[in-house]
């Protein structure tokens, strides 16, 4: 079979530049997918694993982020900062950060979940001021990375967007060598009834939509070579002919 082929230039080369721009998102998709699918397994085999109990261990520079926790202390409430901009089931509200005070007297920043925004004032909610000794459970996080789009923490005039321990211990004055300053932990609920604040549930809640996203973007590039080589089939710059054998 012979193929005639005369490509024309300009619609050639945008279509070449179009292509491997689409396909090159595909392909980063697909790499998000991967990274996406070995955060959750880590997030599952941690959060489900033995706790640590020991509140010395909490200052190793080995802790591994999704590690459970069970812990003793008590809630520094009057030092408490609400992250603005968070939802629950499609209401705003704000996530409560209070520093803990552990049985070692080391500092750890908590974070207790969500209220909204009629709950912000903890004077609404004395009933969440929990006061003395209890046992806390939770997740350990790393510190949040601020997004492209997201505005800088401002807590001198009280806008706090993403959480940074160090930033929010420099903020709250608390002594460095009392605080453990390299990540914070996600209170988990207790029991099956709801009460503010609205902490975590220890099951990985992580959109994982990259295999879709990677499909539309590899989708997108197949439909430009169609219309690409369509186009050359229909205005007689692309054939296909048998081959004569006489010839």
């Amino acid at each position: 079979m012979n193929i005639y082929f005369r490509p024309l230039l300009w619609p050639t080369i945008f279509s070449i530049l179009i292509f491997a721009l689409l396909f090159s998102f595909g392909t980063w998709q697909i790499k998000r997918l991967f990274w996406k699918q070995a955060l959750i397994e880590r997030y599952t085999t941690q959060s489900q694993s033995n706790p640590i109990k020991n509140p010395s261990e909490l200052d190793s520079l080995k802790i591994k982020e999704f590690k459970s926790v069970e812990v003793s202390g008590s809630f520094l409430h009057k030092d408490e900062i609400y992250i603005t901009g968070k939802t629950y089931e499609g209401n705003a509200g704000f996530h409560v950060i209070t520093p803990f005070n552990l049985s070692n007297n080391k500092i750890i920043l908590i974070n207790r979940g969500w209220v909204s925004e009629g709950y912000r004032n903890p004077k609404k909610r004395k009933f969440s001021l929990v006061e003395g000794q209890i046992v806390l459970k939770g997740i350990i996080r790393f510190p949040q990375k601020k997004g492209y789009f997201v505005p800088e923490n401002d807590g001198n005039n009280g806008f706090w967007f993403t959480i940074k321990p160090n930033e929010i211990i420099n903020f709250l004055n608390l002594t460095p060598n009392q605080v453990i300053n390299n990540y914070y932990i996600d209170a988990l609920r207790q029991g099956e009834k709801l009460t503010l604040p609205i902490g975590v549930t220890g099951k990985p809640k992580l959109r994982n939509q990259h295999l879709s996203y990677a499909v539309t973007w590899y989708g997108l590039a197949l439909s430009l070579l169609f219309v690409y080589f369509s186009y050359h089939v229909s205005s007689g710059r692309l054939s296909f002919k048998k081959k004569d054998n006489n010839e």
